[in-house]
């Protein structure tokens, strides 16, 4: 593959993960889709795609998924979507990646793994960022949804960790998804009191399913290769700063001095972590 070809895959998957935002966050603004529903078809029709997608692969590498990841994938996507009900869709990119990142490092350090001095730094900049972002203030998002968001992406988290050797991450990925679904199902069944999926709100769902998950994850697979393993990990830097150009652009949300300050801190946490460590 071509660098200019990687480099255009790369930007394409980086717009397609921070899709999943806008489009959420568009749903559970604009239509009367629940939470609930949104996240049921999300994760049927990404399903769907994956495994049309999984079916046309010809890698020797194998690879079906296994229920706990399916449940740490099912707890990121309702948390995710529950979250956006009240959150900007760049604080909760924001949150969301930091989550993440953080959770992993932390990972990490449980393993025995030793950080630099300059790792330290940047890693309590990051949770120090997230800290100040949720302080008490006018410009402070909602407490409630921004735990959901961090716990949504602690599950990212972990169902990231568990993904690492599985096999192949297309056939992987399809497999948790399939999984995860009747799960899904089950937890908007016992929400029908409060259910409502309008034609608008479906197609929300619908796009962040198929397009942004299922053929953004796929995307990103194929020029994983290609990207070394740094340049993988910072530019998913890219994402939040990504949605929050969307919500500006397409849903007329504010970008104020906190959240400012909380994404230099959050991210360049961050890449000081990542940095250091490849060196």
């Amino acid at each position: 593959m071509s660098p200019l070809r990687v480099s255009c895959l790369t930007l394409l998957a980086m717009i397609a993960f921070a899709g999943n935002s806008l489009l959420c966050r568009m749903a559970l603004r604009h239509t009367t889709i629940d939470p609930a529903s949104f996240t049921s078809v999300r994760l049927a029709s990404g399903a769907a795609v994956l495994y049309l997608l999984a079916r046309t692969r010809t890698s020797s590498a194998r690879g079906q998924g296994s229920w706990k990841s399916a449940v740490a994938l099912l707890i990121y996507a309702a948390g995710f979507s529950f979250a956006y009900v009240n959150l900007p869709a760049a604080t909760g990119a924001l949150l969301l990646f930091g989550a993440v990142q953080i959770s992993m490092i932390s990972h990490g350090l449980w393993r025995g793994e030793r950080l630099r001095a300059m790792q330290w730094l940047g890693l309590l900049l990051a949770a120090a960022g997230v800290i100040g972002l949720l302080l008490p203030g006018l410009t402070a998002p909602p407490l409630q949804a921004s735990l959901l968001m961090i716990g949504a992406g602690v599950a990212w988290g972990v169902y990231s960790l568990r993904g690492r050797g599985a096999g192949d991450p297309t056939r992987v990925t399809a497999g948790n998804f399939a999984r995860a679904v009747p799960i899904a199902l089950l937890c908007s069944l016992l929400q029908w009191r409060s259910a409502s999926v309008d034609p608008a709100g479906l197609a929300y769902a619908l796009a962040s399913g198929a397009l942004a998950s299922g053929i953004g994850y796929a995307i990103w697979y194929a020029v994983l290769p290609g990207l070394k393993a740094t340049t993988a990990a910072t530019v998913q830097l890219s994402v939040p700063a990504l949605a929050a150009m969307g919500g500006i652009l397409f849903l007329g949300e504010p970008f104020g001095f906190r959240l400012l300050v909380a994404s230099v801190a959050i991210l360049g946490g961050i890449v000081l972590v990542i940095v250091q460590r490849q060196r």
